[in-house]
């Protein structure tokens, strides 16, 4: 069950035939320029919209290049399966994208913003004798046909979240934190004013935080919700993130650590996200994750053990160490609630290594959730294919904005 309906991912548009043509002929040439087109595009985007950096983008994804990477990746994705429809389709991809923007409360002007620079980055790069009006029409036509169909879909979840586009902030209050052993610490929070309580969500679902940083921006930042829901509270949980080599250190998630406790206020958005569990079904669910990703598996395991216990579960981790694994209490105790449930973790100090799937007694017909950094998704997901589970039972939350790097089939359009 999601949280809004997906047709409109489902019937994407036909490029008319003249412009289908003049795509295939030049996906090459704008992708071999991709990694001039996208960092010249922000410059200009910022130069004209400082708010935007400031106030909405990830600074730190946009200072490693990451958001670049991902935005030319998911446009070139895009017009690939508009040229060859008989390539993979990209609903899922469109709406792990949606629901971000949801979460961001993105309205259809940001998309003329977009537009605009982008195609000015193009023309820049590319040159403007390159660039013909046949071209320029062609690509065009693709960028709003892929802005087209995502501003009607965020409409959708807007419209299902009972809200007008874009108005999903909050002002709640933090009414607990709570310390794990292992560093993280997770934060309930409830609505400021009572007579809007905040909604429940599905499991597996996120809300966005908005900081208050010292340098005067408002950063955003997404975190799974790890509790039921239903009650009015929402509770997600936060990992520090320090510096490292060419990686900034996480300037939410570390202000969240040193300045938020109870008592705080504190700026939420309403819940989005499509990593949620059929709540119809009762086919097996397999829930596999690394470091942070545990916290939508928490969730999910919250909703398992209150409503539907005696479906088959089964839990797979992976950490650096039993110290260092996230809410390792909480899901085992999840666990326990289950009956019918298996629940493994691989420690990399003192356990048995890397997460292997192929040494779990796999249930037929499972659905399978993953979450966790690039490098282990990719892992996991070459596992499963090769163990012949259908891709379409698969799904995945990634923390980064480089989904498209899980999209194998994909890949070559950008090489």
């Amino acid at each position: 069950m999601r949280l809004a309906p997906d047709s409109t991912l489902h019937n994407l548009p036909e490029l008319a035939p003249e412009h289908a043509e003049v795509i295939r002929a030049t996906l090459p040439l704008v992708a071999a320029h991709i990694d001039q087109i996208t960092p010249l595009f922000y410059t200009k985007m910022f130069t004209a919209h400082p708010e935007l950096l400031r106030d909405r983008f990830n600074r730190g994804n946009q200072h490693q290049g990451a958001q670049q990477k991902a935005l030319a990746a998911s446009i070139a994705t895009f017009a690939t399966h508009l040229v060859d429809p008989s390539l993979p389709h990209p609903r899922e991809l469109l709406a792990r994208i949606g629901h971000k923007h949801a979460s961001l409360g993105v309205t259809e002007p940001e998309y003329r913003i977009v537009h605009e620079h982008l195609f000015a980055a193009i023309v820049e790069v590319l040159g403007a004798d390159v660039v013909t009006p046949e071209i320029a029409a062609a690509w065009d036509r693709v960028y709003w046909l892929m802005a087209t169909t995502l501003i009607d879909f965020e409409r959708e979840l807007y419209d299902a979240a009972g809200v007008e586009p874009g108005d999903v902030f909050r002002e709640t209050r933090v009414v607990e934190r709570i310390d794990d052993p292992s560093g993280v610490a997770t934060f309930v929070v409830e609505s400021a004013d009572p007579a809007r309580p905040l909604p429940g969500f599905l499991p597996g679902q996120y809300i966005s935080v908005g900081a208050k940083l010292p340098d005067g921006a408002r950063q955003l930042r997404q975190y799974s919700l790890i509790n039921r829901g239903g009650d009015g509270r929402l509770a997600f949980t936060v990992r520090r993130v320090p510096a490292e080599a060419n990686i900034p250190a996480g300037e939410v998630s570390n202000w969240l650590h040193d300045s938020v406790g109870a008592g705080d206020s504190l700026e939420i958005t309403l819940p989005f996200g499509d990593l949620t569990i059929d709540t119809e079904a009762t086919t097996p669910v397999v829930l596999i994750s690394a470091g942070i990703g545990v916290t939508p598996m928490a969730g999910i395991l919250e909703y398992l053990a209150a409503e539907t216990p005696a479906r088959r579960t089964v839990i797979l981790h992976a950490d650096r160490s039993a110290d260092t694994h996230p809410l390792r209490e909480t899901v085992a105790d999840l666990a326990t609630r289950l009956a019918d449930v298996y629940f493994h973790a691989w420690y990399e100090a003192g356990g048995d290594g890397l997460l292997d799937v192929t040494r779990v007694d796999l249930p037929e017909d499972a659905d399978y959730y993953l979450c966790g950094g690039t490098g282990f998704l990719q892992h996991v997901r070459s596992q499963l294919m090769s163990a012949g589970i259908p891709t379409d039972r698969v799904h995945f939350e990634l923390f980064a904005p480089n989904d498209w790097l899980l999209d194998a089939d994909q890949e070559p359009v950008l090489a």
